[in-house]
Parts: C-alpha cells; sequence; structure tokens
C-alpha cells in the first residue's frame, strides 16, 4: 500500500484537536495517548462504570461523566438528506488547464494551472444512508470548489437530464419514487406503482426514463460514471456579455457499469461495493480523476437549436456542440470523519462566483431555494456555512450575526451597513459579484413554453443511439420494473409511451409483459422529430480499451500451479489491475511447489462478481474437492453468466464442465496470460444471448 494517502491515527488527533486554551492536552503517563477526558476537558479515570452509591446500588444522578456521554449519544443523529442520503466523499484539487478568459472572471475558469481545493459526494438517490449501493439509480456528482472568490458548488448527477421541467413537480417525484408510505418499501428501487404511476402521467420524464433503464444506473464503479451540471448556466466576461455554458465530468478510467443480475448479487455480497472500492483505490494511490469540460454556446446558437436548451429534460448533443476541455480533478484524500466531513457537507447550486450566473432553467431556479432551505432543516442552523466542511478557504466578512451555534466572534459595536462609526467594517467592491443584465417582459402566468412540450424526440434519440446490447438491457429493464407493478393499467400506459419512443422497443416490453394487444399511444403534445443518433450517449462504445481501475480475482486451493498464478498476477498487475487471491480457506492455500500463498478473500464471501474478470487455478484434486462448494461452482457459473473473460488450467477446467459452463472466446487456456489480458478489457458481449432469455 502507497504511503501517500496515510496518516497516523495520533496525526489525526492533532490535526483536528491540536492543543487547547492555556494548556497541551492531558496526557497519559508513560505513552503518546492523550488523556480522555470530557468536553469540557476534565480527565477521567473510569469510562467504564457509571457512579453507584455501592456496587449492588442506584446509579447517582451526579454522574456527569455518565449523564455528558448518554446524552451526546442520544443526539449524535441528524435527520437524514431525503435524497441523495447514500453517499461517498473525497478531498482532492481541481486544476485548470485552460483558461476561458474570454468569457468569464471567474478566476477559478481563467488561472490556468492553479490548483483550487474540492470536496465531491457521489451519492444514489432514492435510498436511505442505510441502503447499499449498487441499485439501478441515478449517481449525485456534486463538487464543492474552495476558490479564490468565495465557495462554488457544482451540484449534479451522472446522468445530463432530469425526470420533470418545473421544481415544483419535485415533491411529487420524490414522494412516488420512495418508499410507499402506508407499507414502508420497497427501499432504494424504482419498481413499483407510485414511482411507474406518476412516470406515466408524466410524459416529459420519458427522456429520463431512457437513461435510468440504461446501464448509466449500474456503474461498475463511482470513478467510472460521468457528470453533469444538467442545467445552463452563464459565464460572464469582464464586458458583461454573457456565454451559455453545460459543464461535464468525464472520468479518467472511462465509462463502465455492471450487468443488472450481478448488480444485485454485488449487493449481498458486498452492501458497500462502491464506497470501498473508492476507499482503496484513494488509500492505494490510484487516485480517481475526472477531465473537466464545457459545452459553450451563444443565444443565436440556442435559439436554432431544435429544443430548448432550459428545459431540464433535454441535452445538448456533443455532436451538436462539442466538448471542450479545460481542466481535471483528481481525488486524492479521503475524509477523517464520514459524519464530520461527507453527512455535514451542504451543497447549494445558488453558491457560485463572479463571472458565473445562473439561467432561466425553471427547475434550476427552483433548486436555488430548496438547496439552502434543507440545509437549514438538516443542521439545525443559520451558520452552517462555519463547520468546517462547508466553510470557505478565502477571507469571509459581513454584518450577519448571532443565531444558533454561532462559532465565531464578531467584534466591534457596528452590525450594520452603512454605517460611520467603523474604519474597518465590511464594503461592497466594485468587483464583487454582478448577475447578467438580462431584460425580462412578459404577463405572469403558471404557462410552460412551447418550446417545452416535445417530450419523445430525444428519448427516441437515445434509445436509437445505443448498441444493440443496451438497447436490449434498457427493455430487460423496462419488463423487471413494470412486471413489479400490480396496476394493468400503468404498465398499459408505460408501453403506450414507449411507442412515441420506439416501436420495436414498445413490442419487446408488451411481449415481456405478455401483452395480448398493442396499448394506444397516448396523444403527444408535438409530434416525435427525427434526430441523428448520437454515439456520445452510448457507453460500450466509449469504454476505455484498459485494464487500470479494474480487478481481477484468482481463485486457487492446495495443489495449484505456482507459475501459473504468478504469470496471470504479472500480467494483469502489469497492465494496471489490482489481483486478489481468492481460497477456500481465509488463511490462503499451500501451492504445487510447496510455497503458501496468502488469500485476499474467502471463497464463500469473496464471489466472482466482485471482480472484472476471473482465472480459475487448480489442480485436479483442488478442483474435485470444490466439486461440491456451491461457492466455487457459482464462482465461474456467474463470471461466464456476467459475461466476464475466464482463465482456466486443466484444474479450472473441471470447476467449468461440473458447473455446466460452456466455452467462447471469452474462456482462455491460463498459459496464454496475454490472450487472457485482452479478453478481460471488455465484457464478452456476444455470450449474452446464450446466458439469458432477452426481450
Amino acid at each position: 500500500m502507497s504511503n501517500k494517502n496515510k496518516t497516523s491515527d495520533s496525526e489525526n488527533h492533532k490535526q483536528e484537536n491540536g492543543s487547547v486554551p492555556g494548556g497541551e492536552l492531558h496526557q497519559v503517563a508513560g505513552g503518546k495517548h492523550p488523556a480522555l477526558t470530557t468536553n469540557q476537558g476534565v480527565p477521567l479515570s473510569d469510562n467504564q462504570n457509571s457512579l453507584r452509591a455501592n456496587p449492588h446500588g442506584p446509579t447517582l444522578l451526579e454522574d456527569f461523566a455518565l449523564r455528558e456521554k448518554i446524552m451526546h449519544f442520544d443526539h449524535e443523529r441528524i435527520p437524514e438528506r431525503i435524497v441523495h442520503a447514500r453517499a461517498t466523499g473525497a478531498h482532492g484539487f481541481f486544476e485548470l488547464t485552460e483558461s476561458l478568459k474570454q468569457y468569464t472572471t471567474a478566476r477559478i475558469l481563467t488561472e490556468v494551472g492553479e490548483k483550487t481545493p474540492v470536496f465531491t459526494r457521489l451519492s444514489t438517490v432514492a435510498g436511505g444512508a442505510g441502503s447499499v449501493d449498487t441499485p439501478r439509480d441515478v449517481r449525485g456528482f456534486a463538487v464543492k470548489f474552495y476558490t479564490k472568490e468565495g465557495n462554488w458548488d457544482l451540484v449534479g448527477n451522472n446522468i445530463p437530464v432530469f425526470f420533470i421541467q418545473d421544481a415544483i413537480k419535485f415533491p411529487d417525484l420524490i414522494h412516488a419514487v420512495k418508499m410507499e408510505p402506508d407499507r414502508g418499501f420497497p427501499q432504494s428501487a424504482t419498481a413499483h406503482d407510485t414511482f411507474w404511476d406518476f412516470i406515466s402521467l408524466t410524459p416529459e420524464s420519458m427522456h429520463m426514463v431512457m437513461w435510468i433503464m440504461s446501464d448509466r444506473t449500474i456503474p461498475r464503479s463511482l470513478r467510472m460514471i460521468e457528470g453533469f451540471a444538467v442545467h445552463s448556466f452563464r459565464l460572464i466576461n469582464d464586458a458583461g456579455q454573457s456565454t451559455f455554458v453545460k459543464f461535464h465530468w468525464r472520468p479518467k478510467l472511462g465509462l463502465q457499469s455492471t450487468v443488472w443480475d450481478e448488480a444485485v448479487k454485488i449487493a449481498g455480497a458486498d452492501p458497500d461495493f462502491h464506497r470501498r472500492d473508492m476507499f482503496d483505490a484513494i488509500t492505494a494511490g490510484n487516485f480517481p480523476e475526472w477531465e473537466f469540460a464545457v459545452q459553450l454556446f451563444t443565444q443565436a446558437q440556442a435559439d436554432s437549436f431544435p429544443f430548448d436548451h432550459l428545459d431540464a429534460t433535454k441535452l445538448i448533443p456533443e455532436e451538436l456542440v462539442p466538448l471542450k476541455v479545460i481542466g481535471r480533478m483528481v481525488l486524492d484524500r479521503w475524509p477523517n470523519n464520514f459524519f464530520a466531513e461527507t453527512e455535514q457537507v451542504a451543497y447549494c447550486p445558488a453558491n457560485i462566483v463572479p463571472g458565473i450566473d445562473f439561467s432561466n432553467d425553471p427547475l434550476l431556479q427552483g433548486r436555488l431555494f430548496s438547496y439552502l432551505d434543507t440545509q437549514l432543516s438538516r443542521l439545525g442552523s443559520a451558520n452552517f456555512h462555519q463547520i468546517p466542511i462547508n466553510a470557505s478557504k478565502c477571507p469571509f466578512a459581513n454584518q450577519q450575526r448571532d443565531a444558533h451555534m454561532q462559532m465565531t466572534q464578531p467584534i466591534g459595536r457596528v452590525a450594520y451597513e452603512p454605517n460611520s462609526l467603523s474604519d474597518d467594517s465590511p464594503r461592497e467592491t466594485a468587483a464583487g459579484f454582478r448577475s447578467y443584465a438580462s431584460t425580462e417582459t412578459g404577463q405572469k402566468s403558471r404557462i410552460r413554453a412551447e418550446s417545452f412540450a416535445d417530450h419523445y424526440s430525444q428519448a427516441r434519440q437515445f434509445y436509437l443511439s445505443q448498441t444493440v446490447y443496451e438497447q436490449a438491457h434498457i427493455a430487460s429493464a423496462l419488463v423487471f420494473e413494470l412486471s413489479k407493478v400490480d396496476h394493468l393499467h400503468i404498465r398499459q400506459a408505460m408501453v403506450g409511451h414507449l411507442r412515441h419512443i420506439d416501436e420495436d422497443l414498445a413490442g419487446r416490453v408488451a411481449a415481456g409483459l405478455a401483452f395480448e394487444k398493442m396499448p394506444d399511444p397516448p396523444s403527444a403534445a408535438k409530434p416525435v422529430r427525427e434526430m441523428a443518433p448520437s454515439p456520445a450517449l452510448q457507453i460500450i462504445g466509449k469504454m476505455k480499451n484498459t485494464l487500470m481501475g479494474r480487478t481481477i480475482g484468482i481463485l486457487i486451493a492446495d495443489g495449484s500451479d505456482a507459475a501459473a498464478v504468478k504469470n496471470i498476477k504479472k500480467a494483469a498487475t502489469d497492465a494496471g489491475a489490482v489481483v486478489k487471491i481468492v481460497a477456500p480457506k481465509v488463511g490462503g492455500a499451500t501451492l504445487a511447489d510447496g510455497s503458501m500463498l496468502a488469500a485476499d478473500g474467502q471463497l464463500a464471501g469473496t464471489p466472482s462478481v466482485l471482480f472484472d474478470a476471473v482465472a480459475v487455478i487448480l489442480s485436479e484434486e483442488g478442483a474435485k474437492n470444490l466439486f461440491t462448494e456451491s461457492a466455487a461452482v457459482d464462482f465461474v457459473r456467474d463470471a461466464f453468466g456476467h459475461l466476464k473473460a475466464i482463465a482456466i488450467d486443466k484444474g479450472g477446467q473441471l470447476l467449468l464442465k461440473i458447473a455446466n459452463v460452456g466455452h467462447d472466446a471469452g474462456i482462455v487456456d491460463a498459459a496464454d496470460a496475454d490472450v487472457f489480458i485482452v479478453a478481460a478489457k471488455t465484457r464478452q458481449w456476444d455470450r449474452e444471448k446464450s446466458v439469458r432469455t432477452l426481450p
């Protein structure tokens, strides 16, 4: 393990506690450990026994140590986020590589080479804080930039569009997707009646439905997801001119997803799969990295688009407005404390810096209020910005005072402005934030723009842009989800919507649901427009030919060939993969040459779903000993079913035969490590039709 990110517990303690007013921390005699104290700094001699009147007597009310400890424990939890409760967070930096000075005055986007601290939080949406990492769900992608001009929060998802066009519908969407209130389930799942009832009555959601039913919502790793700010924003230059911008994050490791059966089994094998993956990568020095890119366009260009860029259910295809890479983000430090940082971090899209401004996207406009409001509820004070993870790293000063949990000590008699009684109180500055000087006219109404009325064209474009494998996965996902819906009229309504997107897709889903006849499509507010397919919307077509960031599992047992194991491990490691040894016993196995090889995981607790490809290196005797071990049979059967490359020797071949696993180009002789490495860099997509029935 690299030492780049390792900090001792004692060092962490010093960083967080340092010294106390009046002297150093109390020390335990003869050691390096600080003395255990109360929150008032009183050293404790016994933290294991309450104060009693006698050994069998009642506990005394005067026991201040007991009361403080229990009181604090009773109040440890704060309200969890209504959405995005389950998350992984990490510190890092953003580095600008190309200036946007002609477009903006924001220093973070103009000072090339400057490294700005960031804290990034990646999350699921629907599940609670205790749910699992791998459900079919959108992933939140939120970055807090601690810039020289204040904090900038870029808060989005791993999908560039959203379910709704107007923020007033957000409570309804979330009420529909969350656990049904009369029964308290399902947890972190969309496969239930209330969600699909809402969706079936909300045509604007159809584009997002295509994305959530795609493999984008079952990612292999949080290090392998894209990020999007979803909305259009404005960049303002020093002449006051505006350019629209959409922000994108693109993973250095490329995109990769799981397959559905694999995602389900990972949830059982390791509920913390994504969080552990991120932790392991950072602590090993394999720092996750993303390119930062922008789409820049003028109002004149926006007027020519066949859609409205202010509509959050629409994206701007990369073929129409190419991405311009201007920087990178690297996550290189795990939080010292999960609650203090990952849980207490408070993002708000309203946190922007001079040179950046908002568009009139109605969903964005609602978020500008909602995020601030929810942080007040969760963190209990208007002073939540003073919590270290939320505090600006640049100086900040104003006339705001007092309130619950005030952590600073403002001085002087002046707490207002303008004033004439203080020579050093904060004042406005000409270089401060200025909103774009837009002209707005019209009549107030609750009517949406006509340009928001096309609900199917981009949904169709997305579906037709996918590879045939990804199209099959979308159809399968829809069949699975709708099969969990009890009400027939909801299933019928959804298939009706699908007919506007693609008749073949609708037919596949209808067949999977055993419909005797096709439901009629609903009336469409606007006719479906044919848009050119966008290969940029695929995953398979964009996967990188690499094993960087991937993990190879090698199954061994007593008698395994040491040379074969060594060769596979070296080839995989040289290709950038992490290699894990799996054995029937956690202690490892004795190889054929008499050496003992330690295991990274025990077979029953380390299934093949945790790896991107596997090698099975067994002696004939070792293989026979595993014939009746279901975990061994499932290890190879699942690897085959999840379309992974498998390297085998003679013993491995025997295990595959017992598991009734067939042969194809992805089953490789372990003696040819180079061929295995090539196969391991991708899924064996052609195998899929032989291992599962697709709609």
